[in-house]
């Protein structure tokens, strides 16, 4: 199909609709973070919760993608990609079950494996080339948050 094609696989941008969504799609992480640290201490614990339950979302969510890039084809690497589609979402689901003093690092760690293996996926061919170059940057803007809203509750 045109989505498939081999120049928008090899491609170094991400498309502009991707870039959009995807910084889009970072808005509460920015906004649970600021809020953990602006807001009174009722609001703050709810935009704890609130990103703790956004980030375990998101990461499920990311890891799917490896399991529709594992069914595009069959390849070398492909029990690995099905590994990585659901070990995040068992991650994320666990880490709910946690005080968000611990599911803050666990989920921190989750958005940077996962990265890792994006990253892979895309060295291998399973996954576009532009992918690495718009997950690198949406997943240190995660990260920081989830390091933020974690310093923010050892901190007291």
């Amino acid at each position: 199909g045109r989505n498939s094609s081999p120049a928008r696989m090899n491609a170094a941008r991400a498309p502009r609709p991707a870039r959009l969504l995807g910084y889009l799609g970072l808005l509460p992480f920015i906004g649970g973070a600021l809020a953990i640290w602006v807001a009174d201490a009722g609001l703050s614990a709810r935009a704890s919760q609130a990103l703790l339950y956004y980030a375990a979302v998101i990461l499920s969510f990311m890891g799917a993608v490896h399991w529709g890039l594992a069914m595009h084809a069959d390849y070398p690497g492909r029990d690995r990609q099905l590994a990585m589609s659901v070990l995040p979402a068992l991650v994320a689901w666990g880490s709910l079950m946690l005080p968000a003093v611990a599911a803050f690092p666990i989920l921190l760690v989750s958005f940077a494996v996962l990265n890792a293996a994006d990253r892979q996926a895309a060295i291998g061919g399973a996954a576009p080339a532009w992918y690495p170059s718009l997950r690198m940057p949406l997943t240190i803007v995660v990260i920081v948050c989830l390091g933020l809203a974690w310093l923010r509750l050892v901190l007291g």
